[in-house]
């Protein structure tokens, strides 16, 4: 699966660099926001395949930000994987239970992050 429209909502501009390059040499296309707010304008207006959302950012934080797409009927089935850098497994099972689709840990290890992408995408593709 490529091609599929990822949006990144992350605020450090590196890791939102090194990201964007990973997904966009596998094929996928990818929409950027720095912040919580854009990055949900951006996903009612583009509709992207999959949101990879940071945890923490400025003002609204990743989990309210979830609860607002989810909210949403526009954005509702979109799967949101949580990018952090609290590698805590407390703090991991409070992203899955607030329900992001997975977690992934920063920094990212490419082939790891490149497989959650796929599956997440290939899960919400076998939907109905």
């Amino acid at each position: 699966m490529a091609n599929e429209l990822i949006l990144l909502i992350e605020d450090n501009v590196v890791n939102r660099t090194l990201i964007r390059d990973v997904l966009n040499f596998k094929g996928y296309q990818t929409l950027e926001a720095a912040t919580a707010e854009e990055g949900i304008k951006l996903a009612i207006e583009k509709k992207p395949a999959l949101v990879l959302m940071d945890f923490q950012l400025p003002g609204m934080n990743g989990i309210d930000a979830f609860h607002v797409l989810r909210a949403d009927a526009t954005t509702r089935a979109i799967p949101v994987i949580a990018v952090t850098a609290s590698a805590m497994p407390e703090d991991r099972r409070r992203m899955l239970d607030a329900g992001f689709d997975g977690v992934q840990t920063k920094p990212i290890h490419v082939l790891e992050f490149l497989k959650s992408v796929e599956e997440t995408l290939q899960r919400k593709a076998a939907k109905p």
